[in-house]
């Protein structure tokens, strides 16, 4: 049966695309995972950066703006002593900002292309 998503979770995936909209990401993508059984989240958010600067500065502002805006902080982070792929964990959302060759490369919309998939 598939999961209902809440409206808190929701509104955390608009405001997470809208801070990646704001700093420039590429190619962004939303997985909704709610209807696949064993998925590790309701959303995966999956976004390109040009640099490890644009990396850095697109979870800064996912980071900024939930935290501003709904009061939410991420739960981990990973990845960002090189900055070619940071994994960001809000629980319902897991949001993965790559480097283009290694989203290229990785290719993870593929391991979960059972789910809806939403362009941005």
């Amino acid at each position: 049966m598939a999961k209902k998503i809440d409206k808190d979770t929701i509104k955390l995936h608009d405001v997470i695309i809208e801070a990646i909209q704001e700093k420039k990401g590429s190619d962004i993508l939303s997985i909704n995972l709610s209807k696949i059984e064993g998925a590790v989240a309701d959303f995966f958010i999956i976004t390109n950066a040009n640099s490890n600067t644009q990396v850095m500065a697109i979870t800064g502002e996912v980071e900024d703006a939930t935290r501003e805006k709904l009061k939410e902080k991420v739960w981990k982070k990973e990845g960002e002593d090189n900055a070619q792929w940071i994994l960001m964990d809000y629980g319902s959302i897991v949001v993965h900002v790559f480097q283009t060759p290694y989203r290229e490369f990785y290719k993870i919309e593929e391991l979960w292309a059972d789910g809806k998939i939403s362009t941005f």
